[in-house]
């Protein structure tokens, strides 16, 4: 399979709903092989279709779990369902990055818990329940899927640095819309 480019935060595949797949074709099985590729050069622990430029409701995940081991798999057409009662925002515990917002990380609260519901590949229902670090991470991706990015939810100070850091990099100067994983570092982009 291939890594694929990775949309940078102003690109128009990042800000508008994804479309909900009527069928899993060939064409979605490679997406989704290219997905994981992509993940894995990144360096990321969840991806969205619109991410690599593709307005699909579909998103792969690959998150360390406290136990050494990792949850790895993919969601069509995912529902999410927040769990809980967010906690008040613990600054060093509650950071959080993206790949489309590359190099950069901002403490953002979250529902503690959190469940999606949506198919895997051949069509079987997929529910996957999760706290902590998949918690953040299912919330995080399907927000992708609705069209909002992690500093789109930031407040206060944390929102103007995000702006400031987007402005900073030229990101929101036209032209500087993706990144290759394996080419680049995020951190460089």
């Amino acid at each position: 399979m291939a890594v694929r480019e990775i949309t940078v935060i102003g690109h128009r595949a990042l800000h508008q709903p994804t479309k909900r797949v009527r069928e899993v074709t060939d064409e979605i099985r490679t997406l989704v092989a290219d997905m994981f590729d992509t993940m894995e050069a990144a360096e990321g622990v969840g991806l969205a279709a619109n991410q690599v430029g593709v307005r699909l409701r579909i998103f792969v995940y690959d998150c360390p779990m406290p136990d050494g081991d990792n949850v790895r798999g993919v969601v069509v057409n995912p529902v999410l369902e927040r769990l809980g009662t967010p906690q008040p925002l613990d600054e060093d515990e509650d950071g959080e990055g993206c790949l489309s917002v590359p190099g950069e990380w901002f403490p953002l609260a979250r529902f503690p818990r959190a469940r999606v519901t949506g198919t895997d590949l051949e069509g079987n229902e997929v529910v996957v329940e999760g706290e902590g670090l998949l918690a953040r991470c299912l919330q995080h991706e399907t927000d992708h899927l609705d069209g909002y990015l992690y500093v789109d939810r930031l407040t206060g100070p944390w929102k103007r640095a995000a702006r400031e850091s987007v402005k900073d990099r030229g990101w929101a100067e036209e032209g500087t819309t993706k990144w290759l994983p394996g080419a680049l570092k995020a951190e460089d982009v």
